[in-house]
């Protein structure tokens, strides 16, 4: 079957999704008897592509990396709203990756409905989406007999959110704890082995992980979102990353981590919940791990999540560093992949 995909936002995570797509193009068709087009591209900053008979993604990359607009591939006016903007598409299949705004989860939200309206599957990687507008995108997406799908919103391209939706039925998810937060990861196993934190952050900048402006992740907004996230989808408990206990890794000095390496320690910025009752109790904070703790090898870019449920013992979920794939877009791009073939296959 031939599926129309749309991109709404296309910085380094829908790029990385668009090669994917191309890489894997001979595959999909083979496997799956899926074939498709791009009919659309939306960004921020560098103009607009959409054509329902296809646009070349190959020509897309070659007028971005030469600064130009991506308007110059549209035939006609220039849409200038977000629906008009689907409607022109076409498409079956949105992909959704604007910045994710965590008090409200818009625009990215408004995106998912009007998509899901026009009778897409809405697929993101927009933590905001599952936050703030999970149950009402869920509902509407099952009215609408679509997929509303966000595998790459927590550790990457990993089957998280899958594996409780398909693997594991009706299991209750009693508490978890871990680290989903790559980038301190990969800064405090950096400060460990004798780097400061302003170098730190400088190479996490360098490879693409952190933002020009750190504070998300360094101040543990990233991660308390995605624990919201996680209590929101798994726990059924509507949460927000304001309701989590919070505190970043800025007050890690050299001389705490000196202390813990003698006591063959680790700091981790450890993110864990529990639910009792219809209570959950959230936090993301700078923790010591002990030798003993399987967060202790968790080392530079490596992060995963334990959960504890009623039916089974611990279950532990791990992405960590291989073969040069590290945290940053290529794994959260192939989530994104995941979640289409997964939405054609369902139809």
């Amino acid at each position: 079957m031939h599926y129309k995909l749309t991109f709404i936002g296309f910085g380094n995570v829908a790029q990385a999704l668009a090669q994917l797509l191309l890489r894997k193009r001979w595959e999909l068709q083979e496997r799956y008897d899926i074939t498709f087009s791009v009919t659309g591209i939306s960004t921020g900053s560098h103009g607009i592509a959409v054509n329902p008979n296809g646009i070349s993604v190959n020509a897309a990359f070659e007028v971005l990396h030469s600064n130009r607009s991506l308007d110059l591939l549209t035939g006609g006016p220039i849409p200038t709203r977000a629906l008009e903007f689907l409607e022109r598409s076409e498409a079956d299949v949105m992909f959704e990756n604007t910045p994710v705004h965590h008090d409200t989860g818009q625009p990215a939200i408004d995106h998912c409905r009007m998509a899901l309206d026009l009778g897409m599957h809405a697929i993101t990687a927009n933590k905001g989406t599952v936050v703030h507008g999970y149950r009402k995108l869920t509902e509407l997406a099952r009215a609408k007999n679509k997929k509303f799908l966000f595998e790459s919103t927590v550790l990457g391209g990993s089957p998280l959110f899958s594996v409780f939706r398909e693997a594991m039925p009706a299991a209750e998810l009693a508490s978890f704890e871990g680290i989903l937060n790559s980038t301190t990861n990969i800064m405090l196993s950096r400060m460990a082995r004798g780097e400061s934190f302003d170098k730190a952050v400088a190479y996490c900048q360098n490879i693409g992980v952190a933002e020009t402006d750190p504070s998300n992740d360094v101040d543990g907004w990233d991660a308390a979102i995605k624990v919201a996230a996680l209590v929101t989808v798994l726990m059924d408990t509507p949460f927000t990353p304001q309701q989590v206990e919070r505190m970043g890794i800025r007050e890690i000095t050299p001389e705490m981590i000196e202390q813990a390496k003698a006591r063959n320690e680790r700091w981790k910025l450890v993110c864990r919940a529990e639910k009792v009752e219809d209570t959950v109790k959230a936090s993301v904070k700078p923790e010591l791990v002990p030798m003993s703790s399987p967060l202790y090898g968790m080392e530079d870019s490596t992060s995963g999540v334990a959960f504890r449920t009623d039916v089974l013992g611990d279950y532990s979920i791990i992405e960590s560093e291989r073969e040069g794939i590290v945290a940053g877009p290529i794994p959260t791009a192939y989530g994104l992949f995941a979640d289409f073939v997964n939405a054609a296959k369902g139809g």
